[in-house]
């Protein structure tokens, strides 16, 4: 018996196969083209759902015997159908800038506070609902003549089953789900003028909405009783797939973007994550919630200075059989030895996320004198991203949430040198997982349980979590750490001001 997870991104999808034994079978991948213009960020969700039904087909090819498919998706983005599940509108990116307007309106309106208490998030254009009030005002045709709104998730579910339903967690995503009763906010939909009635039905993390559809089955190559399951959001989706279930483990995902997913039993301190812009997120285990600390460059800020700044030592790296992050972490090592940088990052070269969620915020370098070298930058690039992450530590800590351990996954997680810059930076003994795609893992679980391959999710995680090394915090090197953190912590109000430009 196979089972599958299917991870729908941004710019592209994956579907992985896995035995009942947790073992990686491979992966099929499509990418789709994301419109960024000045009319909005825009997707085609028949171009989506087309490379999720290859991607599927492929691996079913290959492995006739899959028994269920888990979907997780990212969030907000949405798309206005017909009965049928056509679309009648490009579907609206989460970085579209329209529905700014709507979300200031609606905060006006119901009040900030109240908005986050209902839905776990602090008011932001970001979000589904905003942007649903502008396709209402802008383009009522559209709204007029839909009968579902879907995210990408349930989007995909509906197609592959018929049946429309949307997991918690990614409900959530909408800014218009009520955390604490599981439901669509009367609230909400009635203010913002929308009808709530074309939602999906919300349904618990990991639930399955049904053998996939005879005809889609035949054209995909899967059998009648295949099942599909709405998996999670994304980042729960990888939270699962990292095994974090309590709240003494957080995830890392060091990726493209740096986010980190710790897990609490209760509702933290609402206050403490309205000023943080915390999301509050109900979590797989009934009664607990995850939240989201991240950092929009943490894998693309690497990968902007490998590219612009070291396009000598790529070649060299060539030369040595290295890669260039390999070249670039020795060398720094030759010449600097182990101690913490002296050039300071702050790593907002995409606008910065939480705590501030200031999108006309941007990066700088700073301490550079005529010795620096771009290993030196490298370097303070890896340094500035992490001290990110202490930054959301420190004020999670303040509403009751922390972790005694993290679980480290994505491409980040293969460097050595940069998990233990972590483990010594926040303190905290960091394992690496094997896998560099903990969302299909996490999606796959969720299907394995539905299926009957796994008991429960601690027997999924012994089958399907597979830790590498641990890295244990150095107390000296953090020390040394924590002298460039207290500069660290005022680079922002510092650098802020002379960027300009709203926040």
């Amino acid at each position: 018996m196979k089972i599958a997870g299917v991870d729908i991104g941004t710019t592209g999808c994956k579907c992985t196969v896995f035995d009942a034994d947790g073992n990686d079978l491979g992966r099929a991948y499509r990418e789709y083209a994301v419109q960024r213009n000045e009319s909005g960020h825009e997707i085609d969700a028949k171009i989506l759902l087309n490379a999720v039904f290859e991607t599927i087909a492929e691996m079913a090819g290959k492995y006739p015997d899959i028994k269920g498919i888990g979907v997780t998706s990212f969030g907000e983005t949405f798309v206005m159908t017909d009965e049928d599940g056509t679309p009648l509108h490009p579907a609206m990116l989460y970085t579209d800038p329209r529905g700014e307007e709507q979300s200031e309106r609606l905060a006006d309106t119901l009040g900030s506070r109240q908005i986050q208490k209902i839905t776990g998030l602090k008011p932001h254009a970001t979000y589904s609902m905003p942007k649903m009030m502008w396709v209402k005002e802008n383009l009522c045709e559209v709204e007029g003549d839909a009968s579902h709104i879907f995210l990408m998730e349930d989007f995909v579910v509906f197609h592959l089953t018929g049946v429309a339903q949307i997991d918690y967690s990614l409900a959530s995503r909408t800014q218009a789900f009520d955390i604490v009763h599981l439901c669509w906010s009367k609230t909400i939909f009635d203010q913002a003028g929308i009808d709530s009635r074309k939602m999906s039905k919300p349904v618990p993390t990991g639930t399955p909405a049904g053998p996939v559809r005879r005809a889609v089955a035949n054209r995909l190559g899967l059998g009648a009783d295949t099942v599909v399951v709405s998996a999670a959001h994304d980042q729960v989706a990888a939270a699962i797939g990292a095994g974090v279930f309590d709240g003494s483990i957080a995830a890392d995902g060091a990726g493209t973007v740096e986010c980190m997913v710790p897990v609490y039993d209760t509702l933290p301190d609402m206050d403490v994550m309205y000023e943080g812009n915390y999301a509050v997120i109900p979590y797989v285990i009934p009664g607990k919630y995850v939240t989201y600390a991240f950092s929009y460059t943490g894998g693309a800020l690497i990968q902007w200075c490998i590219d612009v700044l070291a396009k000598e030592e790529k070649q060299q790296a060539l030369t040595r059989n290295l890669s260039v992050n390999e070249l670039l972490e020795q060398e720094y090592i030759k010449k600097r030895g182990s101690v913490p940088g002296k050039l300071l990052v702050l790593p907002h070269f995409a606008g910065a996320a939480t705590p501030y969620m200031d999108a006309g915020s941007r990066g700088a370098i700073l301490g550079l004198t005529t010795d620096s070298r771009v290993y030196d930058i490298y370097r303070a690039c890896m340094e500035g991203v992490v001290y990110e992450m202490l930054l959301n530590f420190h004020l999670l800590v303040k509403s009751g949430i922390g972790c005694k351990k993290m679980a480290a996954t994505g491409g980040g997680a293969k460097s050595k040198i940069w998990m233990q810059m972590k483990a010594d930076i926040l303190d905290v003994p960091i394992t690496a997982l094997s896998t560099a795609d903990a969302g299909t893992v996490g999606a796959s679980m969720l299907t394995g349980l539905a299926t009957g391959a796994f008991r429960n999710l601690a027997d999924a995680a012994a089958q399907m979590v597979q830790e590498t090394v641990t890295y244990q915090p150095d107390k000296e090197m953090h020390r040394m750490y924590m002298k460039n953190y207290e500069r660290y912590v005022d680079l922002y109000s510092a650098v802020r001001p002379l960027v300009g430009g709203e926040r």
